[in-house]
């Protein structure tokens, strides 16, 4: 049984945010990915289009998230489903860090403003 300690999770910073992969392929996962992410205090998000369904969990402190245009705040305990093909922002404009549980299937990519693609390591 594969078993990921907290101390074992591959940090990726990027856009003001950061990534804590756990479950991935490079941890034994075929199918699903899972990361932490953490989102200081002020820091904008960038907007970007998901190529596959994301759902995140609060865990702590007051993101924002639009999808496709509609906003919502956010607080400990809520989940958001996030469509594939959907135009996705996360945000904090809170005053303490937001702690979000975020999952997928392996293989996602998100296009960003420019029009590049990003496959992020910690969704693979």
């Amino acid at each position: 049984m594969p078993v990921i300690r907290a101390a074992q999770g591959a940090e990726h910073d990027i856009h003001g945010a950061t990534f804590t992969a756990y479950a991935n392929s490079s941890t034994g996962s075929a199918e699903l990915c899972a990361w932490n992410l953490r989102v200081p205090p002020g820091q904008p998000g960038v907007a970007h289009r998901i190529s596959g369904e994301e759902v995140f969990l609060v865990i702590g402190g007051t993101p924002r998230i639009t999808v496709d245009g509609e906003a919502a705040d956010l607080a400990g305990g809520d989940v958001v489903v996030a469509p594939a093909g959907s135009l996705l922002r996360l945000e904090n404009p809170g005053s303490q860090d937001s702690n979000i549980w975020v999952t997928t299937r392996s293989g996602l990519k998100a296009t960003l403003p420019d029009g590049s693609e990003m496959a992020p390591p910690w969704a693979q």
